[in-house]
């Protein structure tokens, strides 16, 4: 390599060690979730998660940051090819100027064809819808987690509801146990 010549930087060699592994071993970094929709969980069967780009403006993403976030009354809709997300709500950034955005308008979520094509087809099918499940960051980039869903009845709701009461009733009882275990 001659002096002054341009080298791009991902041909330069490594400094250093190993690259950034998040906790699950995956390539990336750590998630800072910003704004999480546990009503969807409740309502919900999950069936299938995804992770998705969202397409912001800079004052999106700056109010974002502070984390004052709604996803709530947020649903996925396909339309022409591209996935949307309505109803999410991203308050006005409090430094912004006319440059603000609007609260809740829908915003371009990024995913692969084939993750496009098999969410149309998925939603199409009676009972069936997309939801957000969470907004957060991941690497510096903002990123959505979806999930196609279907909706449960009031009987799976009080169900699942029962399961969960029973799974803290025995975590309890087994910790309870175990201190009084420990102190005899």
């Amino acid at each position: 390599m001659s002096k002054g010549m341009y080298v791009p930087k991902e041909s330069q060699p490594k400094q250093g060690g190993t690259a950034a592994k998040s906790k699950d071993g995956e390539k990336g970094g750590k998630r800072k979730i910003v704004a999480q929709n546990k009503k969807a969980r409740h309502d919900y069967a999950i069936i299938d998660t995804y992770e998705a780009g969202l397409v912001l403006t800079g004052t999106e993403v700056k109010s974002l940051r502070q984390g004052r976030t709604s996803l709530t009354d947020g649903f996925v809709q396909i339309d022409g090819g591209e996935a949307w997300l309505h109803n999410a709500h991203i308050p006005e950034y409090s430094q912004g100027s006319w440059t603000n955005h609007s609260a809740r308008r829908k915003r371009k979520l990024l995913l692969h064809r084939e993750e496009i094509d098999k969410l149309s087809v998925k939603s199409e099918e009676t009972g069936h819808t997309i939801v957000p499940l969470a907004l957060y960051f991941k690497d510096g980039r903002a990123k959505a987690e979806i999930a196609l869903a279907r909706g449960k009845k009031e009987y799976d709701k009080r169900q699942t509801l029962r399961e969960h009461q029973d799974r803290r009733e025995t975590d309890r009882a087994i910790a309870a146990a175990k201190r009084r275990q420990r102190h005899a």
